[in-house]
């Protein structure tokens, strides 16, 4: 790439991107303009705004990368990213959590569970598993940009990583969800474009869609020995059933996400930005085209990078890239694509790695200093807000910091597991919370509980690819997990943890004392 142009290039978006932060910070002078941006955002800077933060680098690059690996099967998250992920989330689940994050003055999502079941432990304990988890969510959408500008720049991987950290920072510190919002709407209409030009690109090199699909088809004999021997049969099939890959593509990658999404910190807070429901059913059909055109280019891409690959090489794309998953799209698009196009596909991953890692740096500072800052010392005013930034500044650096100590092909499987880890956690006391009053605070902390330790110990001890990583299965126990027979290695922690923390809040909320009417009424007046 020219490096004059591309600094140009570079320099006019952030300048834009700037601006953009500058007229936020301007704009932000309470709390509450902080926190849910003054309830006050326009429907499609909400849709975007929520669409940018849900697809990120480790949508593009490393789902797009896993794509590369398992083929068109993973079309099926697209389903459930739109279904699941727009419109159950807006139209169910959105409409609920603004009138009643309204009712109780809610600011954040721990803030919400807390005071819908009058309890500040739960809310603090929301806030710790945000701000300790959510940094290797916030890691792999930094991996994914910097493995991007490696490969296009020709620079360190680990200046790159440092470079995306501080620029991020620097607006959400300052700007706080206006910030954020405002360049998530400008970075998402930049990622919608570049995507849907990469998708008819793709197609157009290829020979067109049925050539382009049928020739992926025909490259079913070359699936690796390794993989063959796991369940996989080629790039347009599904994997056998109950086989380790099938499993792995099911419980990992497509239900992690696809149903974990419904917990997710960063993107419930959306819903209580808006000021009525007409605006949620107005920014459904945007965010649904958005996530349609950003995962489903991703996906077919990556799956399509085979045919490209074996056209100009001989080889798939896993042995194109020496195995490192995560470096299939930012190859690709090097090799296959114009060079102009290079440099709007580097602004289109730097919005997505933005857009993303600014709600996660802003989520978590809130967090810490909203949800245990002000709940355990009752202490609130400007000094949260200066608390909430030195989280932000805190996230910032973890986030960092495990960018630099993470292996390869990891950004989809980070991902993955952070969704089932807030799904675990906060599924169960969410749903139950928002359509179930008789759901008690002993139910939801227990729910709660349940589903968070049972996670971690699935992770721990049960769960090949963590487990045997961790190492903490063999230094307590002397083997590398403690369940060995199949299908229990390749199981994801989300199909045993969701459903044991749902039955936990329900058998205990029936076992436990109702919550007062009186305090129900006003959680769910007007709902």
């Amino acid at each position: 790439m020219d490096i004059l142009i591309l600094s140009i290039v570079i320099l006019l978006y952030f300048l834009i991107i700037g601006y953009v932060g500058y007229v936020a910070w301007r704009g932000t002078k309470t709390s509450e303009d902080y926190m849910v941006a003054g309830r006050k955002t326009h429907p499609y800077i909400m849709a975007l705004s929520y669409g940018a933060t849900f697809i990120s680098t480790a949508a593009i690059v490393g789902f797009g990368g896993i794509a590369g690996q398992f083929g068109m099967g993973i079309l099926w998250l697209v389903f459930l990213n739109i279904i699941v992920g727009i419109f159950i989330a807006f139209v169910l689940f959105g409409k609920r959590t603004r009138k009643m994050g309204h009712n109780m003055g809610s600011l954040t999502f721990p803030e919400f569970l807390g005071r819908r079941f009058n309890c500040k432990f739960i809310q603090y304990f929301a806030g710790l598993i945000i701000f300790f988890a959510m940094p290797l969510y916030a890691s792999v959408v930094l991996i994914g940009a910097a493995r991007f500008i490696e490969t296009t720049i020709k620079i360190d991987f680990n200046l790159a990583l440092l470079i995306m950290a501080i620029i991020v920072a620097a607006y959400v510190v300052l700007g706080g969800i206006k910030g954020v919002m405002y360049t998530d709407a400008l970075q998402g209409s930049i990622m919608f474009l570049g995507m849907l030009f990469l998708l008819v690109t793709t197609y157009y090199l290829l020979g067109g869609v049925n050539t382009a699909n049928q020739s992926l088809t025909n490259l079913a004999p070359l699936v690796p020995a390794q993989v063959s021997a796991v369940g996989g049969t080629g790039w347009t099939s599904f994997p056998v059933l109950g086989s380790p890959w099938w499993w792995t593509l099911v419980s990992t990658i497509i239900l992690g996400v696809g149903i974990g999404v419904l917990a997710q910190p960063q993107l419930a807070v959306r819903f209580m930005t808006v000021k009525s429901n007409r605006e949620l059913n107005r920014a459904v059909l945007v965010g649904g085209l958005f996530i349609f055109i950003m995962t489903g280019t991703a996906y077919i891409v990556g799956s399509l990078s085979n045919v490209y690959f074996f056209q100009q090489t001989g080889q798939i794309a896993v042995q194109v890239v020496e195995g490192n998953i995560d470096r299939i799209i930012p190859i690709f698009i090097n090799q296959a694509m114009p060079e102009w196009f290079t440099y709007i596909f580097m602004l289109t991953l730097l919005s997505a790695a933005m857009s993303t890692l600014s709600s996660q740096f802003h989520v978590q500072g809130t967090s810490i200093g909203r949800d245990v800052y002000e709940t355990i010392l009752s202490k609130t005013g400007d000094r949260s807000i200066l608390i909430t930034r030195i989280g932000i500044l805190f996230s910032v650096i973890i986030a960092l910091v495990l960018g630099y100590l993470l292996p390869g092909s990891i950004i989809a499987l980070g991902t993955s597991l952070f969704f089932g880890i807030c799904a675990a956690a906060f599924l169960s006391v969410f749903v139950c919370g928002l359509f179930w009053k008789r759901t008690t605070r002993a139910g939801a902390i227990a729910g709660m509980l349940a589903g968070t330790i049972t996670s971690l110990f699935w992770l721990f001890f049960i769960y090949k690819k963590t487990a045997a990583s961790l190492g903490i299965s063999q230094a307590l126990t002397g083997q590398d997990i403690l369940l060995t027979n199949m299908p229990w290695p390749v199981v994801d922690p989300i199909v045993v943890a969701v459903p044991l923390a749902f039955v936990v809040t329900i058998v205990v909320s029936l076992l436990s004392k109702p919550p007062e009417p009186k305090y129900l009424d006003k959680c769910f007046e007007g709902v």
